[in-house]
């Protein structure tokens, strides 16, 4: 046998691609693989036993339809792309979350597929509760709230509410964000999967959850109610309310579901009640609705049963990893206060020690400003003791400097008196040579006029004289010899004399007039020359007196 046939065949394979809700992954599957192979090769990758809650989901000629287990993979309609896509969903829900959802891996990829639903708004949600859920989804992703490290907007590229909550409210993203971190710091100390558990408890709660909504009529022509599909039953809504059934179906209430193309018939465990019936728009839309009303079925009467080895062993396996969980989380909350403690502890010695290293600091400063100050002042002594003595010397300057201003003012008061007193004087001689002028001048207009009334009588004497001589000397030139020369001659001799005399007198009286003229021209110019010299002193007194002033 030839070494190439002992080699063993190698299978065809096809590619896949799996698209779960935050993560893909891409696998070689054998031509021959069925359904359940290729899901369990997705659950053993996922490290997932819960299996009985998912299903791979794909989309053909635009209808979401799950992927059968029982049939071969290439043998169901599949589409014509390579690889071909799978969405891992959960394809049914549990009733209680808490209970049921066992895993941690399990719990987790339900946290993301119903937080998808709702801000899809697959799911409604009141935007009281879509705060409340944004917080524990927030406590998930980044743990316990630290307002040093979670500043505002860290959450602003986070999608934690639905578009319509948004739009109906306007509010800015930092208000909600206020709102949701609000809610968020008051979850501390719970931890991830707490936190994810949490959000299913609350969901769960709400009307649309785990509802698998088709569209439905209750005769052929009209499709005018909604068919829902959950853990609990089959329910009948009204085209415009997915919230409140008109009509539901539990499934322990139910005996039969039976298919038929494109009808469907509920058949009542009580044979008295009445048969419902409905139609789809196809029958694949009748085939899914089958499925889905199947499988949640068989997990209704799964939870009513008891619980396999399996299912025991994996709740025993849960509680002690929850147990184990809660002791390390209860050993990380002690380690994780202490560390803060420890931290807080370092932060007030770090702190305290920054304090008195500041205090050292500013004892130092002050010690140095306390000798700087000690110098200066010293520095400042020593010139305050200089500017004293040369105060005290300024002041003796000064003393001495009163003092001679004080002579010098009682000195310029004296002069200043004795230069009134002189001035005063002065002024009375002023006014006497004034008078004195006056009168003289009134003496000399009246020797003048007397001197012209002399004259004027001399000249009529002498006109009269010469008159009386023409009228009693007629003939004295024709007979000279005849004339008593020796008598006129005397006669006129002793009028000369007295003509003499009298001329005598007026010139004397001239020049005497002339001479105290004089004489008062010169006093007056002495006068005029004693006033020129007072008021030369006047004025410099008056000028010592401003520069003594200016001094003062």
């Amino acid at each position: 046998m030839s070494i190439r046939g002992l080699k063993k065949k190698q299978p065809k394979t096809f590619k896949v691609r799996i698209i779960t809700v935050d993560a893909e992954m891409e696998f070689s599957c054998e031509m021959k693989w069925k359904g359940k192979d290729l899901f369990d090769l997705v659950c053993r990758a996922l490290g997932l036993r819960e299996t009985w809650f998912f299903g791979l989901q794909y989309t053909i000629k635009g209808m979401c339809t799950w992927l059968k287990m029982d049939k071969k993979v290439l043998d169901q309609e599949m589409p014509k792309e390579d690889p071909i896509s799978f969405h891992f969903l959960a394809k049914f829900y549990p009733e209680k979350v808490e209970e049921e959802l066992l895993q941690e891996i399990t719990q987790h990829l339900f946290f993301l597929q119903v937080k998808k639903q709702i801000l899809d708004e697959e799911i409604y949600c009141s935007p009281e509760a879509t705060v409340l859920l944004a917080s524990y989804a927030v406590q998930a992703k980044y743990g316990d709230y630290d307002p040093n490290f979670h500043e505002p907007g860290f959450l602003a590229h986070d999608e934690l509410l639905p578009k319509r909550v948004l739009r109906q409210y306007q509010l800015t993203a930092e208000m909600w964000e206020e709102k949701i971190t609000a809610w968020y710091a008051e979850h501390r100390g719970i931890a991830r999967d707490e936190a994810e558990m949490n959000y299913l408890k609350i969901a769960q709660d709400l009307e649309m959850y785990g509802v698998n909504y088709f569209p439905i009529a209750q005769n052929k022509n009209h499709t005018d109610l909604l068919l829902g599909v959950d853990a609990k039953g089959i329910h009948i809504y009204s085209i415009n309310n997915r919230f409140s059934p008109n009509k539901s179906f539990e499934w322990s209430s139910i005996r039969n579901i039976s298919c038929s193309e494109k009808e469907l018939t509920i058949k009542p465990l009580d044979k008295k009640a009445e048969v419902f019936k409905f139609f789809s728009s196809q029958l694949k839309v009748n085939k899914l609705i089958f499925q889905l009303c199947i499988g949640n079925h068989d997990l209704f009467m799964r939870r009513r049963r008891v619980d396999s080895i399996e299912i025991q062993q994996m709740k025993a396996q849960a509680r002690e990893e929850k147990a184990r969980k809660k002791m390390e989380n209860q050993r990380l909350a002690r380690e994780k206060q202490l560390r803060e403690e420890a931290e807080r502890a370092k932060e007030e010695l770090e702190r305290r020690l920054f304090q008195l290293e500041d205090e050292a600091r500013q004892a130092n400063e002050a010690l140095l400003r306390s000798q700087e100050a000690a110098e200066l002042l010293a520095e400042k002594a020593q010139i305050a003791e200089e500017e004293a003595k040369l105060l005290a010397q300024n002041a003796a300057e000064a003393e001495q400097e009163r003092q001679r201003l004080e002579i010098t003012a009682l000195k310029s008061k004296e002069e200043k008196r004795l230069m009134e007193q002189k001035m005063r004087e002065a002024e009375l001689i002023a006014v006497k040579l004034v008078k004195e002028s006056d009168r003289r001048a009134k003496e000399a207009e009246h020797l003048k006029q007397d001197l012209h009334e002399a004259r004027e009588a001399e000249r009529k004497a002498k006109q009269k004289l010469l008159d009386i001589t023409r009228l009693n000397y007629p003939h004295m030139a024709k007979y000279p010899q005849h004339s008593p020369s020796d008598s006129r001659d005397a006669n006129f001799d002793k009028g000369s004399t007295k003509l003499d005399l009298k001329d005598i007198d007026l010139k004397r009286l001239s020049f005497e007039i002339e001479k105290e003229r004089l004489d008062y021209l010169e006093k007056s110019r002495k006068f005029e020359d004693r006033l020129k010299e007072l008021k030369s002193e006047i004025h410099a007194l008056k000028l010592e007196e401003k520069q003594a002033g200016l001094y003062c």
